[in-house]
């Protein structure tokens, strides 16, 4: 069932719940929930030493391959739904909060590097029990995935990176704004996260105002922590060291870009392509940073086609 399918039944709970006078936290969470349960998945979490870490999975496991999915900065799990409502037919899906992200703890002094988050990744999969997996991530989880596979090639068996962060040759419109003070990637007061999604999306999918409205506030009270793992980010993005990295990954890799990216420049998925053994990229017209939710049909079909390719 497609996003679009699942528009009528969430306005129908919404305007329930609005006649019952029900409260827009509660509004939030009915929509989520439906909005997983509709793509095959559910809630869990799983204790990784002194960290809480909430992942989504397939509500009825398959006898496929296992997808593990590692959403963006500021981003979270729930990032990924869309896209595994086309997968978890036929794929076993686990996309988790990374530390300091969505429903996971968020320790204001965990390492959050590039680096250190690999590691965090890697201790979160073996809880998980998850020895050997395919993996997608989006822009700094796409930085991650490349990481993970080059220091762990036993436990990967291909990597989709959807407009990774790390190489950063070519300048992109978050850069001018950062430097002169302005991120929009981290929410700070109300309207911020509209400003947000209409920077990072080219093709935003609708979100009733109930939903956005927790979602904002939900946003605005990570900044603290959205501030350290930004700046923990770019301290650890050093484009040689990283392509370095890059040329230890053996496992086949699609790199997949929107070319309308004004948080990393699509222009970039070239130098990532020759940094790599085996890889091959893709560029989708009139779609921004996160493909796996502006097109997330396309998304799919490019994930299943270069998935059968590697087996």
């Amino acid at each position: 069932m497609s996003g679009i399918a699942r528009l009528s039944p969430l306005l129908v709970i919404i305007a329930a719940l609005l006649i019952t006078a029900c409260s827009r936290q509660s509004i939030y969470e009915a929509a989520i929930q439906l909005e997983r349960s509709s793509s095959g998945l559910e809630a869990v979490s799983v204790q990784v030493g002194e960290l809480d870490i909430a992942y989504l999975r397939n509500s009825e496991p398959t006898d496929g391959d296992t997808i593990v999915m590692v959403h963006g900065f500021g981003a979270n799990k729930d990032n990924w739904t869309r896209l595994a409502d086309y997968l978890t037919g036929e794929f076993n899906v686990v996309a988790v909060d990374l530390p300091g992200h969505g429903d996971s703890s968020k320790p204001l002094d965990l390492g959050y590097t590039v680096p250190e988050q690999a590691e965090h990744l890697g201790r979160i999969l073996e809880a998980l029990a998850i020895d050997r997996s395919h993996m997608i991530g989006n822009s700094m989880g796409g930085a991650i995935t490349a990481l993970f596979a080059a220091r762990y090639p036993d436990r990967l068996q291909s990597a989709v990176l959807f407009d990774p962060a790390g190489i950063h040759e070519y300048d992109s419109e978050l850069v001018e704004r950062v430097e002169h003070g302005d991120n929009p990637l981290i929410p700070s007061k109300p309207g911020d996260l509209s400003r947000l999604m209409d920077f990072a999306l080219e093709q935003k999918p609708f979100v009733p105002w109930p939903i956005l409205d927790v979602l904002e506030q939900k946003a605005i009270a990570n900044r603290e922590v959205n501030r350290v793992i930004f700046r923990a980010i770019r301290s650890s993005e050093h484009a040689n060291q990283f392509r370095d990295q890059l040329a230890l990954i053996r496992d086949p890799v699609l790199v997949v870009w929107g070319m309308e990216d004004r948080v990393i420049n699509y222009r970039n998925g070239d130098l990532f392509v020759a940094a790599l053994a085996d890889a091959r990229l893709e560029l989708m017209p009139n779609i921004g940073h996160a493909p796996m939710i502006e097109a997330p049909e396309d998304s799919a079909a490019l994930v299943r086609s270069f998935i059968n390719s590697t087996r």
